[in-house]
């Protein structure tokens, strides 16, 4: 988005006879709506379960989180409609015929800034308190519109100075019945937005694939993906990333059997814990299940500081898994998890040693499958009351025709089972799409989550349109229900 619109300014001021004349009018329509309000649209006509987008009707833009904040007091203005989920609202009862509208991006609801009973005041968004100057009364006006008239002040939605910009602030004024203060509803199915945002700025070495990244003690960012003996970046920003060697820059000899004597090793995955850092990476070639997944640790992540602690689990041909794609995954319960797999019968589990970071048991767990289908790629980790289980599902590897895109399910469970925003099961094919292709960014996928400082960050790699595979960074927001979406 761009600039906010500017302050408020006093209403233009009509001048002569055509004045006169509209304001008779503007104070004979405000008297007759204070003797015959208009009744309360039908309370079954508002979905508490669904969300909206609402349009206005004067200048045709939806009500819009400004430049998609997510903290108290962030302005709400009008935009373009796009679908996105902070354009996305729903409606919450409070009683009494009084709704409170909650942003499905940020969690938050619109709120008349400082309980302001004045007319032209602000309207943010603030966290849900409940209180009058959050709530809001539909009232009917034509042709399907509606207007949304404030507990507290009284006074209505409307976008001010009948503004037909992007950005154009939204505020309360005294009830006037005009096309700048009726909304019309649309009901939106509640998934992802049709359109996705562009990836976020990178700069430096950003040449990867199947990035792994981990946030070091000192603040600083430590990135592992696919390349000979384990491709190291470093970065002290999140934005620009510089090459730091390899994991292993005397080879991988220990792995040759499942790579045909090649030191390419796959997807990586890094946790630092206890002091130490735990990685996790494949050995394979294409098209083969012969796979396996070693461990090797470090006190420092550092080019060729890395000890190979052995292998942790392999699959060979007869074998109805492929043991590649490493994540895992420490649950609330101190337990490690390591979630893996590629096409076969899908994703699996299995439960390490917190100790040795090895194997334990012979459980092996299907945790999602598309029944032989392509999905690949978990990432298991915890927010809030759920475990995410992202992963890719579709075609990787083939450049600019890659078809790639990231899919989400979620289980109040380590194990499962996981489910997708529809209810159906991750291991029946499940999955909400929370990423895909679009212009220039094909097939992105092979992602991997960090809880950050400034919040949840989603990294991944696409593909430009001349096949380079690129780095991709997008923060993650949790809708009111709980499900990620990036922006």
């Amino acid at each position: 988005m761009n600039a906010l619109a500017s302050p408020p300014r006093p209403r233009r001021v009509l001048r002569g006879a055509a004045a006169a004349l509209a304001s008779s009018v503007v104070v004979l329509l405000a008297v007759c709506q204070s003797i015959v309000a208009a009744p309360p649209a039908a309370a079954a006509d508002i979905d508490t379960g669904a969300s909206y987008i609402l349009v206005n009707r004067h200048s045709g833009k939806a009500l819009d989180v400004y430049n998609r904040a997510t903290t108290d007091g962030a302005a709400i203005v009008q935009w373009s409609r796009n679908d996105g989920a902070w354009q996305q609202w729903q409606f919450v009862d409070s009683g009494g015929g009084y709704y409170r509208l909650r942003s499905r991006h940020s969690g938050k609801v619109l709120d008349i800034s400082g309980g302001s009973t004045a007319d032209g005041a602000n309207v943010v968004q603030w966290s849900d308190t409940n209180a009058g100057n959050q709530q809001f009364r539909v009232v009917d006006s034509d042709s399907e519109h509606i207007r949304l008239i404030n507990r507290n002040s009284g006074k209505t939605l409307e976008t001010w100075e009948w503004s037909t910009a992007d950005g154009g602030r939204i505020s309360q004024y005294t009830d006037l019945g005009g096309a700048n203060q009726q909304w019309r509803l649309v009901k939106t199915t509640g998934g992802p937005p049709p359109t996705y945002p562009p990836p976020g700025p990178v700069a430096g070495d950003t040449g990867v694939h199947d990035p792994e990244v981990a946030k070091r003690p000192d603040g600083t960012y430590l990135l592992a993906h696919t390349g000979n003996n384990i491709s190291l970046k470093t970065s002290t920003d999140r934005t620009t990333w510089r090459n730091a060697g390899s994991a292993f820059p005397g080879g991988v000899p220990w792995a040759h059997a499942y790579t045909n004597n090649s030191n390419n090793m796959w997807a990586p995955d890094i946790t630092h814990v206890n002091g130490r850092y735990y990685l996790y990476y494949s050995a394979s070639t294409f098209g083969s299940n012969r796979s396996a997944i070693f461990l090797a640790t470090s006190t420092t992540g550092a080019s060729g500081s890395w000890t190979n602690q052995g292998l942790v689990i392999e699959s060979r041909t007869g074998d109805n898994f492929n043991a590649i794609d490493p994540s895992m995954t420490i649950d609330v319960q101190g337990r490690w998890w390591l979630t893996f797999g590629s096409f076969w019968s899908g994703i699996k589990q299995i439960q390490l040693d917190p100790a040795t970071g090895r194997r334990t048991g012979s459980t092996l767990t299907g945790v999602a499958g598309r029944g032989g289908g392509a999905i690949e790629a978990p990432t298991l980790v915890r927010h809030g009351a759920y475990y995410y289980l992202f992963v890719s599902f579709d075609h990787c590897c083939q450049g600019a025709a890659s078809t790639y895109r990231i899919m989400v399910g979620r289980s109040t469970s380590v194990n499962g089972p996981f489910t997708d925003r529809n209810g159906v099961a991750m291991n029946s094919g499940g999955g909400t799409e929370i990423l895909a292709g679009r212009g220039g960014i094909h097939g992105p996928g092979h992602q991997t989550y960090l809880d950050d400082s400034d919040g949840s960050i989603l990294f991944y790699h696409y593909y430009a349109d001349n096949g380079a595979s690129l780095l991709g960074i997008n923060k993650l927001g949790w809708d009111s229900t709980g499900w990620p979406f990036v922006h």
